[in-house]
């Protein structure tokens, strides 16, 4: 089956497709951890004037891991363990985002300073890094299990750590992350229009890699390209000369 989809489109939906294992790590042991430190090593911190954690979304370690189920284990395992915290970017319902818990506390806390929501920051922190592993938080867990009141929850999300998802219920969220999502999702769009754009649409990735950015692509263009392959937007295909990325025009495998 087959169906026509927009470019923009395409920057929102996560579609399943074939890629060459060849190109990702075949280890079912691989260090998860080891993998997020490196893909957080591309992440531009300069451009949100270092107010921003690094942050990583879970599917481009699928670029670098070919069994997703062992991907998926290990992060869980990592966020049990209050090493690492998930959040839902609202921009798509299967696009999870990564942080390291301690790199968000530190940036939580370093724009909390002389604000007077830091006490309340400080004790929601302290509830959520040890182990806690939601994605959101309903009325009853704030009041009766984290002993919030309506003026401190409001406060949570006057601070950014929380955004409202609906009625009675909130999102773990990541302090001014809107430019973040901005960029992000400009700079998809940009690096699918590369691939798309090259003759036959398909681009060697060393190739890709080596594109000058434009003024809609401001992270490196190797973060994007962990994320498109990640995400499954391009076809990997191991040749002689290389990995070859193919632009995929909406064939659903």
């Amino acid at each position: 089956m087959s169906r026509k989809r927009a470019l923009i489109a395409d920057t929102f939906c996560l579609t399943k497709r074939r890629r060459c294992a060849a190109d990702s790590v075949t280890d079912g042991a691989a260090d998860i951890r080891s993998s997020l430190q490196y893909l957080m090593t591309l992440f531009s911190r300069k451009l949100f004037n270092d107010s921003l954690p690094p942050v990583v979304l879970k599917h481009q370690l699928y670029s670098l891991h070919n069994d997703k189920t062992s991907v998926d284990k290990q992060v869980n395992e990592l966020r049990e363990n209050g090493d690492l915290l998930m959040f839902q970017l609202g921009f798509d319902s299967e696009a999870f985002a990564l942080v390291f818990a301690e790199d968000y506390r530190t940036k939580v806390l370093q724009g909390e300073a002389g604000r007077e929501t830091l006490g309340t920051v400080e004790k929601f922190l302290a509830k959520l890094i040890p182990g806690c592993s939601d994605l959101s938080f309903n009325k009853e867990k704030m009041l009766k299990e984290f002993l919030f009141t309506d003026p401190a929850i409001t406060q949570l999300v006057k601070s950014g750590v929380l955004t409202v998802r609906d009625a009675g219920s909130w999102w773990l969220s990541i302090p001014n992350s809107g430019k973040f999502i901005k960029y992000f999702i400009k700079g998809r769009k940009a690096v699918l229009g590369m691939v798309k754009k090259s003759k036959y649409g398909e681009i060697l990735k060393t190739e890709l890699e080596g594109h000058h950015t434009t003024s809609q692509v401001k992270f490196q263009m190797k973060y994007h390209i962990h994320e498109i392959m990640g995400a499954e937007l391009v076809e990997s295909i191991q040749t002689t000369s290389g990995t070859l990325l193919r632009y995929v025009d909406g064939n659903v495998n």
